[in-house]
């Protein structure tokens, strides 16, 4: 069952972004703003969906393979889409879209984010799957299970090496291209994911611990907010 919940709204998501595309291309902006909601609307409604995955038996190997079978669809499915506030920083920066432009997307990242959030409880409380059965009785899921230090060092890191990667693999064929970053993503949810969630994109994390920032704001988001995009800035001071 949450196979299937993940594989629909795939599809609903990509019909979503065919019919903005053909409608709205006269409206740059609203199409803009629509295509990257309704891609990290995906991101985060199906990360929702396997993190109550990640105790399937047998542990970790269930959630490792599903989180890169999944990352492989969303390379392959949302292409154009950044989904991440640090990745939107890049042109930003570099002067490839304007301030305005940039806070438009990033807007669309939270915005979906929130939503995908609410979404994902709605369909929890119906209780179609197993996994879903008291979901939604947990408060503050608490992925950092080490010390703010600490959490912000392996955050801040992450964000480094992943940003680093992508800006490596630029040349790579997108067909290889988007099993590396899948597979670079799944090793790092497997080094990290038991100590802070691997997570390293401040909308995604804010969709699955949300709880967490009402109840620990400063720390949360200086850990999955801060941490990510001081890392986007080292690259790109660096490069």
């Amino acid at each position: 069952a949450s196979l299937l919940l993940m594989a629909s709204i795939m599809v609903t998501v990509g019909l979503c972004r065919r019919l903005t595309r053909r409608r709205l291309r006269s409206h740059q902006r609203l199409c803009i703003f629509l295509l990257e909601m309704f891609s990290t609307f995906q991101i985060c409604a199906c990360t929702n969906e396997l993190c109550l995955l990640g105790n399937v038996e047998p542990k970790p190997h269930t959630a490792l393979t599903l989180t890169y079978g999944f990352t492989v669809l969303h390379g392959l499915t949302l292409t154009g889409s950044t989904c991440n506030p640090c990745g939107t920083l890049q042109p930003m920066w570099g002067g490839g879209i304007s301030v305005k432009m940039g806070g438009l997307k990033i807007g669309a990242q939270f915005m979906a984010a929130v939503l995908a959030r609410m979404f994902m409880h709605f369909i929890w409380s119906l209780e179609m799957a197993e996994p879903h059965f008291g979901a939604l009785s947990q408060s503050c899921g608490n992925p950092m299970q080490t010390t703010e230090l600490q959490a912000f060092c392996i955050e801040l890191l992450f964000s480094v090496v992943f940003q680093l990667t992508v800006l490596r693999v630029e040349s790579v064929n997108p067909k290889y291209k988007v099993h590396l970053i899948a597979l670079l993503i799944t090793m790092l949810v497997y080094a990290g994911g038991n100590l802070t969630g691997a997570i390293f994109n401040p909308a995604l994390a804010f969709s699955l611990h949300a709880n967490c920032f009402y109840d620990k704001f400063l720390s949360y988001s200086l850990v999955y907010w801060i941490a990510p995009s001081l890392g986007k800035f080292l690259i790109l001071y660096v490069s």
